[in-house]
């Protein structure tokens, strides 16, 4: 499964005076953490690496992790609990340099200006989980080293899955803004209902293609990743990479696109795994259906069917109504199912026959 090249996220210019507010916006943002990154070092503090779980191919890794300034770090230990909004006091470190050991191989490489590393490295691993080794570089500035997971798909593995998270595998009403602030800075993950029998469907599929790798998408901030993760563990979903995003203006907006992000992932997981067949699963609070039947009329051949979760009308409501189901007739060489929960989805993909 070699990478193809990558091509980059096609985006809209925007109009000049939007350009003007981007532009402000940023510029306050940036000031803002600096500062605030200034204060924190002159009291004595020193960054840390939050690592994530990344993924990769037998000559390559996604390595994914975060660089802050903070006091108390959310522990990944299933054990711990801490309500959401911990997570937002770390102070994220622009530019900051890490030291990436992997086996006997070492990268340097540099966190972005959100303190967020994302970055592709050269490195040959065999199929399965390995952990990385990551840590802060620089004068007066290493902190201690973490391990991260990190999963490699086996090549011979043609089948994956991509699952959205809120309102898919746990009822969350995100997109309803005092709700999700709520969900998002007070509630910790034992306050989060897993969505019912979607965890057993999931370990079927496991079981079904032990190589399968699983990748949760949302639009959701890195900042809640350790809490994602306590979550998916705690309800026995099985381990994987989180693709989230970071808070914030970017070069074309003022606030992130959070479907501009699911498709950029999407698109990039066409291109580094061309052969992947993957089962795309989301609900239709959002915009799932849409994004999952864009990208199937593109790359019908890396979607090996659709399952939308379909909201009661009590979580319809929280989450601003249904998303509407106008463009399915453009992917009709690719198989959709709906239903409540992980029970319904099971009868589907049994007759599909990927169960």
């Amino acid at each position: 499964m070699a990478p193809s090249t990558r091509r980059p996220f096609r985006r809209r210019t925007p109009p000049p005076t939007v350009e003007q507010a981007i532009g402000r916006a940023m510029r306050i943002d940036s000031a803002v953490r600096e500062f605030r990154e200034q204060r924190a070092r002159r009291r004595g503090r020193v960054p840390l690496v939050v690592p994530y779980t990344g993924y990769g191919s037998t000559s390559w890794v996604r390595v994914l992790g975060r660089v802050l300034i903070t006091t108390q770090l959310p522990s990944e230990s299933p054990q711990e609990s801490f309500r959401g909004w911990r997570s937002f006091t770390g102070i994220p470190i622009d530019g900051a340099p890490v030291r990436v050991e992997i086996g006997d191989t070492v990268h340097h490489v540099v966190a972005d200006s959100g303190g967020v590393i994302d970055v592709r490295v050269a490195v040959e691993l065999t199929p399965g989980w390995h952990r990385i080794v990551l840590r802060t570089e620089g004068a007066g500035a290493e902190s201690a080293p973490v391990e991260a997971p990190v999963f490699v798909l086996d090549p011979a593995a043609p089948f994956g899955v991509v699952s959205d998270i809120d309102d898919t595998v746990m009822v969350t009403a995100l997109p309803r803004p005092l709700l999700a602030a709520w969900n998002t800075f007070v509630l910790n993950e034992h306050a989060r209902t897993p969505t019912p029998g979607m965890a057993v469907l999931y370990d079927r599929i496991r079981r079904t293609h032990p190589a399968a790798p699983f990748l949760y998408l949302s639009t959701g901030a890195w900042n809640v990743a350790p809490t994602l993760r306590r979550f998916l563990g705690r309800n026995l979903y099985p381990p994987g990479p989180l693709l989230l995003t970071d808070w914030g203006p970017t070069p074309d907006r003022v606030f992130r696109s959070g479907r501009a992000h699911k498709i950029e992932q999407l698109e990039r997981l066409s291109e580094e795994f061309p052969d992947m067949r993957w089962l795309l699963i989301g609900d239709d609070g959002q915009h799932d259906e849409e994004t999952y039947s864009g990208f199937a009329a593109e790359h019908p051949e890396n979607v090996a069917a659709i399952c939308i979760r379909q909201l009661s009308a009590g979580e319809a409501v929280l989450a601003g109504g249904r998303s509407k189901e106008d463009r399915r007739e453009e992917t009709t060489s690719v198989s959709w199912a709906y239903a409540p929960d992980g029970g319904g989805f099971a009868v589907a993909l049994e007759e599909m026959g990927l169960l």
